[in-house]
């Protein structure tokens, strides 16, 4: 007897645990049912798929969507417009909106903003902060709760753990894998000296490659002698990937799409303030190396880090202009660009955004095309050129570091759960997200 499935997604090449292939995959009842040769299969719908490249949805574990209390520079909905846009169906969000998400009344409210409002699945980071640390092992493990999130270098917004006591505290009493922004304070403050009135360029000067060491070095150290999983967030130095390569039993490393494409001085003449991040883009030896490590297997995930501000805010005179920028909806374009010119292979690139997050942080049934998982997939034209514009960005904030540039490689297609949320640009019916599930989680 013939199968039959709700969706088939029929002619395209599938890039799975097992290689890339032409494949065909049936859907039923929002997860994946087969994958193999179906030509004699039927189905409540068809996409035709051929020419096209079929990719595990992507997971993007780092995005900040301001909401709630920042809504000026973005919200749930919109900056999950952004994410299927982008091929990206499920986000971690960040704790530092306003109220922090560091109490369980935070997070379920966050659950309830965001369930069938989001277009894409969630989770959210729970804030570690000195106040809910005998909290924590309640907080890290509630429904949508990623894990906890730790500033120990002051960033936007006023989550700060930066001694060492309170560190250690926080790893003690945590089990899941908690993420870090790693930049000492105590170096931050000795060297806001360094900024120049008016000179963005001086950014990476001030927030230097020692203060990033300094703090990354801290907290292996900790982890190690506490038996604790920790995941360094938007590594930027080489002397940090040097450092990591050797103590990869306790931490897994995190890069960014733009670490691993914008490169001082150049940003800073282009784009002034609008290169802005924390820690900074720095120069081409520190992006070469960052290469080298996502090649040598050292790098576990790709984030977007996606951390929008207005217009308005970024275009204020350093160093009084804001840290951040749009990268969700590019994550993909941007990458596959990469792909199209030879620094990482299609696998890699997979294993970066999809299976390396489920890996990580224990997501149950997504990050792989595989029979039993959610059927969650971005579908790519590996061909097609486009040029990123700031008129694309679905992000109320509206602008792109990348405005003008040429990319080889487009996602054309994003499905959530077995059902279509974007095809060629426009998004398709209403918001739908759940929260992400989690093996650790309750």
């Amino acid at each position: 007897m013939a199968q039959t499935f709700d969706l088939l997604l029929s002619g395209g090449s599938v890039v799975n645990h097992d290689g890339t292939g032409p494949r065909d995959i049936g859907i039923r009842s929002g997860r994946i049912a087969a994958v193999g040769a179906l030509g004699s299969a039927s189905a409540d719908e068809t996409i035709d798929c051929t020419g096209l490249t079929i990719l595990p949805g992507l997971i993007d574990s780092q995005v900040h969507f301001r909401e709630p209390g920042l809504e000026q520079k973005e919200d749930l909905e919109t900056g999950s417009r952004g994410a299927v846009l982008g091929g990206v169906t499920a986000v971690f969000e960040m704790p530092n909106t306003t109220p922090p998400t560091t109490s369980a009344e935070a997070l379920a409210d966050k659950v309830t903003r965001a369930r069938h409002r989001m277009f894409c699945d969630f989770a959210f980071w729970v804030g570690g902060t000195r106040e809910n640390i005998d909290a924590l092992p309640e907080l890290e493990r509630l429904p949508a709760a990623a894990g906890v999130k730790v500033f120990i270098g002051s960033s936007t917004g006023n989550l700060l753990v930066e001694d060492e006591p309170s560190l250690q505290r926080i790893l003690t009493r945590i089990k899941r894998r908690a993420a870090f922004h790693c930049e000492d304070e105590a170096r931050l403050k000795e060297r806001a000296g360094l900024r120049r009135a008016g000179d963005p360029s001086s950014h990476p000067e001030w927030r230097d490659e020692t203060a990033a060491l300094i703090a990354t070095q801290r907290l292996v150290r900790l982890a190690e002698q506490l038996g604790r999983r920790v995941h360094v967030l938007h590594v930027s130095t080489a002397a940090e990937m040097a450092f990591l390569a050797d103590h990869k039993e306790w931490a897994s490393v995190e890069v960014t799409p733009h670490h691993l494409t914008l490169v001082a001085p150049d940003c800073y003449e282009r784009l002034g303030t609008f290169a802005q991040m924390n820690p900074p883009v720095r120069d081409e030896p520190h992006r070469a190396a960052l290469w080298d490590a996502l090649a040598g297997g050292v790098v576990d995930v790709l984030g977007s880090d996606h951390a929008p501000h207005t217009r308005e805010e970024k275009e204020h005179a350093y160093p009084a202009s804001h840290s951040g920028m749009t990268g969700v909806q590019t994550l993909l374009p941007i990458m596959l660009d990469h792909v199209n010119a030879g620094r990482l292979t299609l696998a890699r690139l997979v294993d970066l955004t999809s299976a390396g997050p489920q890996r990580l942080f224990g997501m149950r049934n997504k990050g792989r095309i595989a029979v039993g998982y959610d059927a969650d997939f971005a579908i790519v034209d590996l061909k097609r050129r486009e040029t990123i514009t700031n008129a694309q960005i679905a992000s109320r904030s509206a602008w792109t570091p990348y405005d003008g540039q040429g990319v080889t490689g487009w996602p054309v297609a994003t499905i959530i759960r077995g059902r279509q949320v974007m095809r060629d640009g426009e998004i398709i019916g209403p918001a739908g997200g759940e929260a992400v599930r989690f093996l650790e989680g309750a």
